[in-house]
């Protein structure tokens, strides 16, 4: 097996975050605000549109895609992890550790050290996954999306507290 290594989608990567995007859709319906049905109905431009004004990245081992995650500015200080999705033939091997330390690095880097997201309810696996990363429980809930049944939880990895000076 390969390494996996994870890096940035850009608007000509089109085809390839759609690709990804529909196979996360498929395989966890129930996890995302978004359907297969209304995705596979965007045009190529939606896609590029997309990938120039937001940040996502995709987990690839031996050139195959194996997962992907976005993150946004949600305010000030803040981004929002969204869209985070694992190929069944990466889990275990590390690639949501990669995928999620790509998005924390990238909000630090663009001064958002705040980084929230959601997660259904029932997903213990992403739950930890996110806890591995400083992520806390915010005790807010809501429905995934509008007339769902499932629900999801919100979770955040409040901003580092700068070490205090030595003395």
């Amino acid at each position: 097996m390969a390494e996996i290594t994870v890096r940035p989608l850009e608007p000509d990567d089109w085809a390839l975050y759609r690709a990804v995007r529909l196979a996360a859709l498929a395989d966890a319906p129930e996890a995302f605000g978004s359907t297969l049905g209304r995705e596979q109905a965007l045009t190529e431009d939606d896609w590029r549109e997309r990938l120039a004004h937001r940040s996502r990245f995709v987990a690839e081992d031996g050139g195959e895609a194996r997962g992907l995650v976005g993150v946004v500015p949600a305010g000030p200080g803040t981004a929002d992890l969204v869209s985070m999705w694992v190929h069944r033939a990466a889990r275990g091997r590390g690639a949501g550790d990669l995928l999620v330390r790509e998005a924390l690095r990238w909000a630090g880097d663009h001064g958002r050290p705040r980084v929230r997201l959601w997660v259904t309810e029932g997903n213990a696996h992403a739950e930890r996954l996110y806890a591995r990363h400083g992520f806390q429980r915010t005790g807010l809930m809501q429905p995934v999306r509008a007339g769902s049944h499932e629900r999801e939880f919100a979770m955040v990895r409040p901003a580092p507290r700068p070490l205090a000076p030595a003395r």
